[in-house]
């Protein structure tokens, strides 16, 4: 639903520079290029213009007037969503910088929590748990420049969904600017509280449509002593489930990490010299990218020693585990440029979907033929977070194809991967989020009455719509 603007351009910069000062404002075109320039570089729309406030007080004066002036305005922290939900899509827009918000509140190591502002970067959010000798668990590709405003809002996972949860589970409160400007104050460090709804849970992955978060209490857990690393020779993604089912009984909470991993990707990163050497003990179809936490007290090698029964079994044929924080390093960085380096082969089609971890194998069988069958010599490069059941199903074009033509031809292959992760049971947004990239579809998949629960409770909280039009529920 969208609202006709009742301002012109001018009158909106006019209005937001009087209510935050002239610096704080940003209004010329060539200036917006950090907040409109997101990573896949899909949409490539303007806005009316950026505001970055400094105090919760501007932002529910912004938002107060946003909402009587009917003025449309999308929450962006890192700018390093994948689905366009933290950009411009009808080019009317405010985009409201949460850059500024980054004090930190308070940290209780020892209780297990800290809270921070939204504009914190993720990074530096770990980096002040390690100080104060704990941890913050939620590592990402992007760690460097996604905030934690846009974290929760975007509910993401990460490689340690597995053994902490991802964005939702990490957080125990919210605070946040609703769009009248009304401030929301959920901060707590409670780990129950049976008060009635779960509002901080209906905020985290709302992708900025329900309101901003402004400041959150997140957890905090004990460091691990070390992190045993290992890449595993497995044949098919059956024998990496199975190895997934050894590990996790031997190690329990202790795995941390599961990835799987195609060679095709290592061999494009060795190809674009994307890493220096290759991470593995030998050539194999597939590998398992595999960590477990020792805490203090625990006794080294259970990495190894569950590997040593797997390769009794014939369930590994090879396998090498980190012996420095140089291989760890290395190993981690194949898994996290598995993504990036398609873009140096040339075009891709992504997908981030889950199915139930049972049926990650027939996802990928099923799929890859699927797509082989539509575009003869499509490379099937699916990676991810097999732990969870979380994996990116990509495709690279075929070896000389026109990568304009490849992905006009893209969406009979998302219709094909798209069925079959319905027909198991999974969902079609895993991680990313739905933003305004996946608006259509998620209408045709998800059920009438959650739309519609979905489309009452914006209804509710943003009955003008200004909070991040177009996005989500379109």
């Amino acid at each position: 639903m969208f609202r006709a603007m009742p301002l012109t351009n001018q009158q909106i910069v006019a209005g937001l520079e009087g209510l935050l000062g002239g610096k704080a404002v940003i209004a010329e075109p060539a200036r917006m290029g950090n907040f409109l320039n997101e990573p896949r570089k899909r949409f490539h729309v303007g806005a009316v213009a950026v505001a970055v406030p400094g105090t919760i007080a501007e932002l529910q004066a912004l938002m107060a007037w946003a909402n009587e002036n009917r003025v449309p305005v999308i929450p962006q922290g890192g700018n390093t969503g994948l689905v366009g939900g933290q950009v411009p899509l009808a080019g009317d827009e405010v985009i409201v910088s949460m850059t500024r918000l980054d004090r930190v509140r308070g940290i209780d190591a020892e209780a297990g929590h800290m809270t921070v502002e939204a504009g914190v970067i993720l990074q530096e959010a770990q980096r002040l748990a390690d100080e104060a000798g704990a941890m913050f668990p939620l590592y990402l590709a992007s760690q460097g420049s996604a905030r934690i405003g846009g974290v929760l809002s975007s509910n993401a996972g990460g490689v340690q969904v597995l053994a902490y949860g991802n964005a939702r589970e990490l957080c125990l409160g919210v605070e946040a600017v609703l769009a009248d400007g009304r401030l929301y104050q959920g901060l707590g460090a409670l780990r129950k509280d049976n008060t009635g709804y779960d509002l901080k849970d209906l905020l985290i992955g709302a992708e900025g449509t329900l309101g901003i978060i402004t400041a959150a209490t997140l957890k905090l857990f004990p460091k691990p002593e070390a992190q045993e690393t290992a890449i595993a020779n497995v044949a098919s993604p059956d024998d990496a489930l199975q190895l997934f089912y050894s590990l996790r009984q031997r190690t329990g909470g202790r795995l941390t990490a599961f990835e799987l991993m195609p060679r095709f990707g290592i061999e494009l990163q060795l190809k674009h010299k994307m890493i220096e050497r290759d991470p593995t003990a030998s050539h194999s179809p597939w590998y398992a990218l595999i960590e477990v936490s020792r805490m203090r007290g625990g006794v080294p090698g259970a990495l190894q020693a569950g590997l040593e029964e797997a390769v009794d079994a014939g369930m590994v044929p090879d396998a090498v585990v980190a012996a420095s924080l140089a291989d760890r390093a290395l190993m981690w960085a194949a898994r996290e440029q598995m993504s990036d380096v398609q873009s140096r082969e040339g075009a891709s089609i992504k997908h981030d979907v889950s199915v139930p971890i049972a049926e990650l194998p027939r996802l990928i069988a099923e799929g890859s033929v699927a797509a082989e069958r539509l575009v003869p010599g499509i490379r099937p490069c699916p990676f991810g977070h097999m732990g969870d059941g979380n994996i990116h199903f990509n495709f690279s074009q075929p070896v000389g194809a026109d990568g304009a033509a490849f992905m006009a031809g893209a969406e009979p292959v998302h219709a094909a991967i798209y069925e079959i992760v319905g027909r198991l049971g999974g969902s079609v947004s895993a991680e990313h989020g739905i933003g305004q990239l996946k608006t259509e579809l998620l209408k045709r998949v998800k059920d009438p009455v959650a739309l519609e629960m979905m489309r009452a409770i914006k209804q509710a909280l943003d009955p003008n719509w200004i909070l991040n039009p177009g996005k989500v529920l379109g």
